[in-house]
């Protein structure tokens, strides 16, 4: 994995109270006691077909999973790369990471996530980023 993605995902959930990082049966993990709000790996798109479109020759393709709002989901994905539907869950997002990955959304995205899973009290602690929008 290209260590500049590992390294941006890893500033922006270790300032996120109580998260902490753990390697994950494919990648690495973010959770928040024990449920997971970031997941990035790269895929076998041999074995997940749905990253097949994706992977380009001498690239390797790195996914990030998350969660989103059930009222979000359609919207962030309907406009397709770098967004789609993950192949499991019903809020669950993949967003295909490169050069082209916009980080203040990502951002949001990825604090919106945590947001979700957390306890209450932990995501009222939590500074929601600027919009990207």
């Amino acid at each position: 994995m290209p260590p500049e993605i590992l390294n941006g995902l890893r500033s922006i959930c270790r300032q996120l109270p109580e998260s902490y990082e753990e390697p994950a049966w494919i990648g690495v993990r973010w959770r928040i006691r024990k449920r997971t709000f970031a997941h990035v790996y790269t895929p076998d798109a041999d074995r997940f077909p749905l990253y097949a479109p994706y992977v380009s020759a001498g690239r390797e393709l790195v996914v990030l999973t998350f969660r989103v709002p059930a009222d979000d989901l359609l919207g962030l994905t309907a406009g397709g790369f770098p967004f789609l539907r993950a192949g499991w869950g019903r809020n669950v997002v993949a967003a295909v990471l490169g050069e082209h990955t916009d980080w203040t959304e990502l951002t949001e995205l990825i604090t919106d996530s945590y947001c979700q899973m957390a306890p209450k009290f932990l995501a009222a602690q939590v500074a929601l980023p600027p919009s990207a929008s």
